[in-house]
């Protein structure tokens, strides 16, 4: 594993661990799954492992195996505020203590500010107290680090950047995120800052791997080093300077070995013009017959109606990168044939989704497209049969 130096000389793997995409098993998460997987991260050299509030389960999932597996002293935990939620001062108190109460620990290394869109939420947690809060925390050695992670335009994230003496921040950034949310431009500020810069969305929730139109997949597996398209998104990254964690969602053994050899062998500097020169040519593919830039985060989840917003924008696009009736498998399986449906066809407009999504997409609007597309006259006919069935 090979490490890059946080704002005061800590070494933290190139490779984080993301918790919020653990295997389920029934109605929670897979614990002997995930404990399997963890370890063999720890072993690899992973020392990063990144967490949130909002990430149901996944806080108590990642304290439970630190403390059987006594790790907590030999890793670096990441976790959140909702800051979203937070409607008064005492609540900030609330959200924290219980995280420490999840996680098992009595110091988080990296806390954030979880999902800044706008420098108005910081100023609001600064009419709550959170300066003095932040310091206090760190005098007790409760907090070692303060960041934020952000979902938003470049200009706004310089804005925030610039509004307080941050440890670290959190951006989404990968190659086809280059010049949206907060980009290259924000990357490269906060690095001539001093600020380490930990990235989310490597490969947009799997789109860069699984969801690459053909032509896409081809001009990678003809390109000279063979690569998969996991390693191309990630050495991309590596290239940079100014990245110091790259955050990955690993949910399988062959995920993390794969992620762990890259990361062991990725500096900055390792991409070539020929490198370069074939992502420009994979991203013109992507963007040819991408319909909807979703990334799978889940922000727009739950629906009060209980469309699966992401589970049908996966689908939508699954249409135009590989064949269409098996994007529209997909989405009967994975939305039509539950006990409770999931159609975008309930979506009333209410518009909660819209205000929670990190990548400010028309959800109501595409949802009805994609409704049309996904579920043709003679599918619902099908669906409406098998659903009787299933009775």
């Amino acid at each position: 594993m090979l490490y890059r130096k946080d704002k005061y000389g800590n070494e933290l793997s190139q490779l984080g661990y993301g918790c919020m995409r653990f295997s389920r098993k029934g109605a929670g998460l897979d614990y002997e799954k995930a404990e399997k997987e963890l370890l063999k991260a720890y072993e690899l050299g992973v020392n990063y492992y990144d967490t949130a509030y909002m990430y149901t389960g996944s806080e108590d999932l990642l304290g439970k195996f630190l403390e059987k597996n006594s790790l907590r002293d030999k890793v670096n935990i990441a976790t959140k505020l909702p800051q979203y939620l937070v409607k008064s001062a005492g609540a900030i108190d609330r959200y924290f203590n219980e995280e420490l109460k999840r996680l098992r620990t009595d110091h988080i290394d990296y806390y954030l500010m979880h999902m800044f869109t706008d420098v108005e939420e910081w100023n609001k947690l600064k009419n709550f107290g959170i300066l003095d809060w932040i310091d206090d925390r760190k005098k007790k050695g409760q907090i070692r680090n303060i960041g934020f992670s952000f979902h938003g335009n470049t200009e706004m994230f310089l804005k925030i950047l610039k509004a307080y003496d941050w440890d670290f921040c959190q951006i989404q950034y990968n190659y086809l995120d280059e010049i949206s949310q907060a980009g290259r431009e924000g990357l490269e500020t906060a690095a001539s800052m001093g600020i380490p810069v930990i990235i989310m969305e490597p490969l947009r929730g799997g789109r860069l791997i699984n969801l690459l139109p053909e032509k896409a997949k081809k001009l990678m597996a003809s390109h000279q080093p063979k690569r998969s398209p996991a390693e191309w998104g990630l050495r991309w990254l590596y290239h940079q300077p100014g990245v110091t964690v790259v955050l990955s969602g690993m949910n399988s053994l062959a995920m993390v070995e794969e992620n762990c050899r890259i990361a062991s062998e990725a500096d900055p500097g390792c991409f070539t013009p020929e490198d370069f020169a074939l992502i420009e040519a994979v991203k013109e593919e992507i963007n040819r017959s991408m319909k909807i830039g979703c990334t799978g985060c889940n922000y727009c989840m739950p629906c009060p109606k209980g469309v699966d917003i992401p589970s049908t924008f996966s689908a939508w696009n699954r249409m135009y990168t590989e064949k269409r009736s098996g994007a529209r498998h997909e989405y009967l399986q994975t939305v039509g044939l539950r006990r409770n449906p999931a159609f975008a066809s309930q979506c009333v407009g209410c518009g909660r989704c819209e205000k929670h999504c990190p990548q400010k997409l028309p959800i109501r609007k595409a949802l009805k497209e994609a409704d049309r597309e996904l579920l043709p006259v003679y599918y619902k006919a099908g669906l409406a049969v098998a659903r009787r069935f299933m009775k």
